[in-house]
Protein backbone atom coordinates (compact mmCIF):
# COMPACT_ATOMS: atom_id res chain seq x y z
CA UNK A 1 0.00 0.00 0.00
CA UNK A 2 1.67 2.98 -0.85
CA UNK A 3 1.44 6.40 1.39
CA UNK A 4 1.71 9.95 -1.09
CA UNK A 5 2.49 13.45 1.04
CA UNK A 6 2.42 16.34 -1.10
CA UNK A 7 4.29 19.80 -0.66
CA UNK A 8 4.92 22.90 -2.82
CA UNK A 9 2.03 24.44 -2.74
CA UNK A 10 1.38 28.27 -1.18
CA UNK A 11 0.10 31.75 -2.34
CA UNK A 12 1.94 32.70 -5.62
CA UNK A 13 1.32 35.86 -7.87
CA UNK A 14 -0.24 35.57 -11.05
CA UNK A 15 2.51 34.70 -13.74
CA UNK A 16 4.57 33.13 -11.21
CA UNK A 17 5.98 29.49 -10.41
CA UNK A 18 5.86 26.26 -7.77
CA UNK A 19 7.05 23.14 -7.89
CA UNK A 20 5.07 20.73 -5.66
CA UNK A 21 6.52 17.82 -4.61
CA UNK A 22 4.66 14.19 -3.86
CA UNK A 23 6.89 11.61 -1.88
CA UNK A 24 5.93 8.03 -1.47
CA UNK A 25 6.24 5.64 0.25
CA UNK A 26 5.30 1.49 1.88
CA UNK A 27 5.29 0.38 -2.14
CA UNK A 28 7.53 -0.29 -4.69
CA UNK A 29 7.38 3.52 -6.91
CA UNK A 30 8.41 2.44 -9.67
CA UNK A 31 5.43 -0.13 -10.27
CA UNK A 32 2.82 2.92 -10.34
CA UNK A 33 1.58 5.29 -13.01
CA UNK A 34 1.61 9.01 -11.10
CA UNK A 35 -1.04 11.78 -11.54
CA UNK A 36 -1.75 15.20 -10.66
CA UNK A 37 -5.23 16.33 -10.05
CA UNK A 38 -6.77 19.82 -8.74
CA UNK A 39 -10.06 20.59 -7.10
CA UNK A 40 -11.32 24.27 -6.64
CA UNK A 41 -14.07 25.07 -4.27
CA UNK A 42 -17.27 23.74 -5.43
CA UNK A 43 -15.98 22.40 -8.11
CA UNK A 44 -15.39 18.17 -9.01
CA UNK A 45 -11.71 16.77 -8.62
CA UNK A 46 -9.98 18.01 -12.04
CA UNK A 47 -7.22 15.99 -14.29
CA UNK A 48 -4.31 18.00 -14.50
CA UNK A 49 -1.22 15.74 -15.65
CA UNK A 50 -0.06 12.08 -15.05
CA UNK A 51 3.21 9.73 -15.80
CA UNK A 52 3.77 6.40 -17.00
CA UNK A 53 6.14 3.80 -15.33
CA UNK A 54 9.48 5.02 -16.44
CA UNK A 55 8.32 8.60 -17.05
CA UNK A 56 8.40 7.93 -21.30
CA UNK A 57 4.67 8.74 -21.46
CA UNK A 58 3.06 12.04 -19.68
CA UNK A 59 -0.75 13.52 -20.04
CA UNK A 60 -1.20 17.01 -19.62
CA UNK A 61 -5.03 18.25 -19.35
CA UNK A 62 -5.68 21.81 -22.41
CA UNK A 63 -5.91 23.76 -19.87
CA UNK A 64 -2.01 23.39 -18.64
CA UNK A 65 0.05 22.17 -22.10
CA UNK A 66 2.72 24.50 -22.16
CA UNK A 67 3.00 25.93 -18.54
CA UNK A 68 3.05 22.37 -16.29
CA UNK A 69 5.57 19.75 -16.86
CA UNK A 70 4.88 16.44 -14.45
CA UNK A 71 8.65 14.39 -14.19
CA UNK A 72 9.36 11.46 -11.66
CA UNK A 73 12.49 10.56 -9.67
CA UNK A 74 12.32 6.76 -8.93
CA UNK A 75 15.40 6.38 -6.42
CA UNK A 76 14.01 9.24 -4.21
CA UNK A 77 10.58 7.60 -4.46
CA UNK A 78 9.09 11.36 -5.97
CA UNK A 79 6.72 13.11 -8.35
CA UNK A 80 7.42 16.67 -9.44
CA UNK A 81 4.91 19.24 -10.80
CA UNK A 82 6.39 22.46 -11.82
CA UNK A 83 4.05 24.91 -12.64
CA UNK A 84 5.09 27.94 -14.40
CA UNK A 85 3.12 30.83 -15.85
CA UNK A 86 0.55 30.42 -13.23
CA UNK A 87 -3.23 32.15 -13.35
CA UNK A 88 -6.06 32.69 -10.81
CA UNK A 89 -7.97 30.04 -12.60
CA UNK A 90 -4.81 27.24 -11.13
CA UNK A 91 -5.99 28.07 -7.96
CA UNK A 92 -7.06 25.10 -6.16
CA UNK A 93 -6.33 21.88 -3.81
CA UNK A 94 -3.58 19.90 -5.92
CA UNK A 95 -3.81 16.13 -5.02
CA UNK A 96 -1.48 13.47 -6.00
CA UNK A 97 -2.17 9.84 -7.11
CA UNK A 98 -1.36 6.68 -7.70
CA UNK A 99 -2.34 3.91 -9.72
CA UNK A 100 -0.19 0.47 -9.61
CA UNK A 101 -1.58 -0.27 -13.27
CA UNK A 102 0.28 0.55 -17.03
CA UNK A 103 -2.74 2.26 -18.01
CA UNK A 104 -2.24 6.11 -17.88
CA UNK A 105 -5.13 7.69 -16.60
CA UNK A 106 -6.64 10.71 -16.53
CA UNK A 107 -9.84 10.26 -14.18
CA UNK A 108 -9.81 10.29 -10.76
CA UNK A 109 -11.80 6.63 -10.40
CA UNK A 110 -8.44 5.11 -12.05
CA UNK A 111 -6.06 5.91 -8.99
CA UNK A 112 -6.60 3.68 -6.25
CA UNK A 113 -4.28 5.63 -4.01
CA UNK A 114 -4.28 9.74 -2.80
CA UNK A 115 -2.11 12.25 -0.86
CA UNK A 116 -3.89 14.86 1.60
CA UNK A 117 -3.22 17.81 -1.02
CA UNK A 118 -1.24 20.91 -1.32
CA UNK A 119 -3.02 24.44 -1.35
CA UNK A 120 -2.35 26.36 -4.73
CA UNK A 121 -3.56 29.79 -4.71
CA UNK A 122 -2.28 32.70 -7.18
CA UNK A 123 -3.41 35.99 -7.11
CA UNK A 124 -4.06 38.28 -9.42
Amino acid sequence: QVQLVESGGGLVQAGGSLRLSCAASGATFSWYVLGWFRQAPGQDRKFVSAISRGGGTTEYADSVKGRFTISRDDRQSTVYLQMNSLKPEDTAVYFCAANHDIVVGTTPSEYGHWGQGTQVTVSS
